[in-house]
């Protein structure tokens, strides 16, 4: 039997797939370090603290989104 070519492939195969839950802790973990880098922000240029703020809003957003959908 040969295995089928890569276009035929099922796009399944080669996807690591996580859990509500798994994501949800990642997430957390990730919301968790960048509120830390902020705590001790003041050494960092403006520019810098607003990308930490506005990646710390779209992990937000995302964890909602997540805990919304799970209900």
């Amino acid at each position: 039997m040969t295995a089928r070519p890569p276009a035929e492939r099922s796009d399944w195969t080669d996807v690591d797939l996580l859990t509500r839950e798994e994501a949800a802790e990642r997430l957390r973990e990730e919301i968790t370090a960048t509120e830390a880098r902020l705590t001790g922000a003041e050494h960092l240029e403006a520019a810098e603290r607003d990308l930490l703020n506005s990646r710390l809003h779209a992990l937000r957003d995302a964890a909602d989104d997540l805990n919304s959908t799970e209900r």
